[in-house]
């Protein structure tokens, strides 16, 4: 499997990976080819990256600003993250919560991220609406779960925390009545509730997005990689791809988790790129359903430190996620699966028989300090990266903000929008370092 800490190539017109998104109806009714670019071309605005941070910015550009934008993505749309995650409309971003974010930047700015991520959840929700994009949107509600009883004091103080400083109406469930409503998980012991995050088929959005890029006048280009880039002498960049040659006078690099090793070695120091997997089951009975008390559509995710995430799909099948390998050439190692599936019966004895049907991995950005960046990081290059695995919504944002210092826009005043991502120290030994974090984590979840 690619892996941008080792690979300079990212490939050319790859296929999707054999993901359960890739294969369902909805994406393959909509999904519409993108020709490779086979001619020199100027333009206003170059846009790296078919996800959803630049398929945003590529909008935004076209349809808010009037400008020629161009996005070249070297595969697929939607053939990176934002086709291969868990489809997590989240509230948030990064690793920090906001009662860590209060504690580190002073309970202002702490609100500022609140409102922040409020805007995020719109700009989806306004996408798929004006876009009347299909993404099999689900209903809300979002569990964070207690996978000991000792964390669940944590999980309510947390809801008085955010009911009371943010106005944030989080629920409270204790053990009771998260059994009686939501789940017969047998490491489940309270959890809190948010009630405006849902679920979706995020390559169905990603396509969405993509359709409503072009129909605002960007042009967009798959299974065209950019070779190579440099400054022009007269100003600008020029950019080389397998078949053209590229002259902007703007640079966006949305490349996040799949920013190539030394294609841009400010950013390839700044992101820990690291495998998330994924299994989707069989479809459950409906005896199986009413044992698990998965009747419903609620995104859930614990308090492990190696987290586990899972929701049920429309057609009645688990999608359970976590950490996976740590290089990627060990990704399609059938151990992962296993270890997924494991969890899942681990959590619902009830279900233990049921099958795998598909298995895939993506990568994360990890920034050192938990937090994402959207900056300029030089005269006229932009970028946006460090998601830590929470970008669905955010990263839709990040791209109108993008567009927004494209323009020479000031940005909320935020640390998100206060310069580049931080470089981790020896970028060397970053792998080291997670293995280590693995195996303390698998300690913590486990004995602390």
């Amino acid at each position: 499997m690619y892996d941008p800490l080792v690979d300079s190539d990212i490939g050319v017109a790859m296929p999707y990976p054999a993901s359960y998104w890739a294969t369902t109806e909805v994406v393959n009714r909509h999904a519409t080819p993108y020709n490779k670019l086979s001619t020199d071309i100027d333009t206003d605005v170059v846009v790296i990256g078919g996800g959803y941070t630049g398929l945003s910015c590529a909008y935004q550009l076209a349809s808010h600003f009037s400008r020629e934008v161009t996005l070249l993505e070297a595969n697929q749309i939607g053939w990176g993250c934002s086709g291969r995650n868990a489809g997590f409309v989240l509230r948030g971003t990064g690793r920090l919560g906001l009662a860590q974010l209060s504690e580190k930047f002073g309970l202002d700015i702490a609100k500022g991220f609140h409102q922040e991520y409020s805007a995020a959840l719109a700009l989806v929700g306004q996408m798929i609406d004006s876009g009347n994009i299909d993404c099999q949107r689900q209903q809300t509600g979002y569990l964070k779960v207690a996978h000991k009883a000792a964390l669940v004091e944590s999980l309510r103080q947390q809801a008085t925390y955010l009911q009371q400083q943010f106005g944030y109406q989080a629920e409270f469930l204790p053990a009771q009545a998260l059994t009686e409503r939501y789940m017969q998980n047998s490491q489940a012991y309270g959890a809190l509730r948010f009630d405006d995050c849902y679920g979706v088929n995020p390559l169905a959005l990603a396509l969405g997005y993509a359709r409503m890029a072009t129909e605002t006048g960007a042009k967009l280009y798959s299974a065209t990689p950019v070779l190579s880039w440099q400054r022009s002498r007269s100003g600008g960049f020029v950019l080389q791809t397998p078949e053209a040659t590229v002259r902007c006078k703007q640079l966006v690099l949305a490349t996040n988790g799949y920013t190539p090793n030394r294609f841009y070695p400010a950013l390839n120091k700044a992101c820990l790129p690291v495998l998330s997997s994924i299994i989707v089951t069989s479809p459950l009975t409906e005896q199986q359903l009413a044992h698990s008390g998965l009747w419903h559509n609620q995104l859930v995710m614990d308090t492990r430190a190696l987290k586990y995430y899972y929701r049920k799909l429309p057609d009645n099948r688990i999608l359970f996620g976590g950490r996976s390998a740590v290089y990627g050439k060990d990704a399609e190692q059938p151990v992962y699966p296993r270890r997924l599936l494991q969890a899942l019966t681990n959590c619902f004895p009830m279900l233990e028989g049921v099958c795998t049907d598909y298995h895939w991995s993506g990568w994360v950005a990890v920034s050192i300090d938990d937090l994402p960046r959207v900056c300029q990081a030089e005269p006229d290059l932009f970028y946006a990266a460090g998601y830590c695995g929470s970008g669905l919504s955010f990263s839709t944002q990040a791209g109108k903000r993008l567009a927004q210092l494209c323009m020479g826009q000031a940005l909320p005043a935020l640390p998100l929008y206060q310069g580049p991502l931080k470089p981790f120290p020896l970028p060397a030994l970053r792998r080291v370092g997670q293995q280590a974090y693995y195996q303390w984590g698998r300690f913590s979840d486990r004995f602390l």
